[in-house]
């Protein structure tokens, strides 16, 4: 896997700062150990027996010097230049322009002064280390120190502008790449934080993943306990409801063949109700919307209802038919066979309507009966004996986002209202 340009770059600083570590630690000395080489090499023309006396004396001391300092610590956080440091950078400046007052070949050495500067020195003190640097640098450039003729003294000059400028110039640059480098390196640092939240915030994520598993598992479960105490209420109530009306009115029967057809119609009820059992554990559709439209559905189930009851029974339809989703058609149905149930048990109706109107966007069922009635304010949330009844057929109409309404008043009968919108087949 291919690292990012800002762990590339991080991982290129650290093994630049490992690489100068060792320059600090030992470079010194190289660069002492060269200049000394090549200042005795020209002794004879630069120096007397004193002054080499005296440069050897120098040499022996900024050795003693780096020796002291090797590992100089590079300060804390609230001491990022310590005085140790600083004092470090003074005294080998000071030796190594008296090495290159008494030989040129010891600019060598002094140009350590360059390299260390801005990591020793604070500030404006950095530039001025670099300055002075940059003096010893000019001086030994312009054939050593002190300059002996107006011409070495103007030599001095140009050649000073010219290490100062360059200096400068170079320490400014440092100076840019370093305050790249650390702005690359609170990205990064600020890239580890975001991973470490997005980390933490996926971990929390995972948990309320798992949380709402089971909490979808226990609506799940809910759910399907609902639907299947309606889908109870629906068919197996009504059609026990029916066989009893039926076995009823065969032992109040003076004729055989009537209280046969009443037998008839009792078997019947046992069967549809037996069918109806089995397609609600298997969430299926009712069995009348198996090989009809929902209007026929809804004709058979009323003409039906009407020759058990006895209520004479109207359904139309209204609008343009069509075809409509399973799920839709089979709420309709349920809230009409509940309606009619109800009208049944508790109505004393003489007549009932049914009418499915098709409205554009949604599809309205009204059953209408001319009995008792009653309060409809005054209703509570479950009707019936431990029976679903109004507030089944609301809950039936919300679960397609739609409404179920009861208009009645005593002795003026019941008008009952569902609206679901029109969802098309497919």
């Amino acid at each position: 896997m291919r690292s990012s340009p800002l762990v590339s770059k991080s991982l290129g600083s650290a093994a630049n700062e490992k690489n100068w570590a060792r320059f600090h630690r030992y470079g010194p000395y190289a660069l002492l150990l060269l200049s000394t080489l090549l200042a005795a090499g020209i002794a004879d023309t630069y120096m007397s027996r004193g002054e080499m006396y005296a440069a050897g004396g120098l040499v022996a001391v900024a050795v003693a010097l780096h020796w002291m300092w090797r590992d100089l610590p590079p300060g804390s956080e609230g001491d990022r230049f310590p005085v140790s440091g600083q004092l470090l950078y003074a005294l080998r400046t000071a030796i190594a322009f008296a090495l290159t007052w008494l030989n040129p070949f010891f600019a060598i050495y002094a140009t350590l002064g360059y390299f260390d500067a801005a990591s020793l020195l604070p500030g404006r003190r950095a530039r001025v280390g670099l300055l002075v640097t940059a003096v010893i640098m000019a001086g030994s450039q312009s054939g050593g120190l002190p300059p002996r003729s107006a011409l070495q003294w103007l030599a001095l000059g140009i050649l000073y502008v010219v290490n100062a400028s360059l200096s400068m110039l170079f320490a400014y640059l440092a100076e840019q790449d370093a305050g790249r480098v650390r702005q690359h390196i609170a990205t990064i640092a600020e890239l580890e934080r975001a991973n470490a939240r997005l980390e933490q915030a996926l971990q929390e994520n995972a948990g309320l993943h798992a949380q709402l598993l089971v909490q979808a598992r226990e609506a799940g479960v809910a759910d399907e306990r609902r639907r299947l105490a309606a889908e109870i209420h629906d068919t197996l109530s009504q059609g026990l409801a029916g066989i009893v009306t039926q076995l009823q009115a065969v032992t109040a029967a003076p004729d055989p063949a009537l209280a046969g057809r009443h037998l008839d119609r009792a078997l019947a009820l046992a069967r549809h109700s037996l069918d109806e059992a089995r397609r609600s554990v298997h969430n299926l559709a009712p069995a009348a919307l198996e090989h009809a439209t929902l209007p026929e559905a809804l004709e058979k189930t009323v003409t039906a209802w009407s020759e058990r009851s006895g209520v004479a029974a109207r359904f139309t339809v209204t609008g343009g038919e069509e075809a409509l989703h399973g799920e839709v058609a089979a709420t309709l149905l349920r809230i009409a066979e509940e309606a009619l149930g109800n009208t049944a048990r508790h109505a004393g109706a003489s007549r009932v309507g049914v009418t499915l109107s098709y409205m554009g966007d949604e599809v309205v069922l009204d059953v209408r009966d001319d009995g008792c009635g009653f309060d409809a304010g005054a209703l509570p949330p479950r009707s019936g004996s431990g029976g679903f009844g109004l507030a089944g057929m609301r809950a039936r109409a919300e679960r397609m986002a739609g409404t179920a309404t009861v208009e009645s008043e005593p002795g003026q009968g019941t008008a009952v209202s569902a609206r679901v919108p029109l969802v098309r087949h497919g």
